[in-house]
């Protein structure tokens, strides 16, 4: 399993594969072509009630990824979708928030490779 993150709003790479953005939101001031995202998976992101809640505040990141972790338990068809790229591709998963430590690819990420590991 060969799974990356980048923001989105790095320069796209030939080793970053498929290119996934994980965001609710498409990012602001970024047209398709710039993004270079092979595929949006919109529905695989935090809810919105969620990333409201999260705003990207570091002291409510351990809350975050148990409330995130708990939503990809449910979020079946997406995560799915997901598996199955990752399956025959190496993947980017691609996010916009400017927060490189504290962002939903990182939990997805670590998600995944526990998930697909076991």
């Amino acid at each position: 399993m060969t799974v990356k993150i980048k923001r989105v709003y790095e320069k796209p790479d030939k080793e970053d594969g498929v290119r996934i953005l994980v965001d609710r939101l498409w990012p602001r001031g970024l047209t398709k072509e710039k993004a270079g995202a092979d595929l949006w998976l919109k529905d695989i992101a935090p809810s919105t009630e969620l990333r409201k809640w999260f705003d990207h505040d570091p002291e409510k990141w351990g809350e975050f990824k148990k409330r995130y972790l708990s939503e990809l338990q449910e979020n079946k068809d997406a995560v799915s979708q997901l598996k199955e790229q990752i399956r025959k591709h190496p993947v980017t998963l691609l996010y916009g928030a400017k927060d490189e430590e504290h962002n939903e690819a990182l939990v997805l990420k670590t998600y995944l490779a526990n998930d697909l590991t076991r």
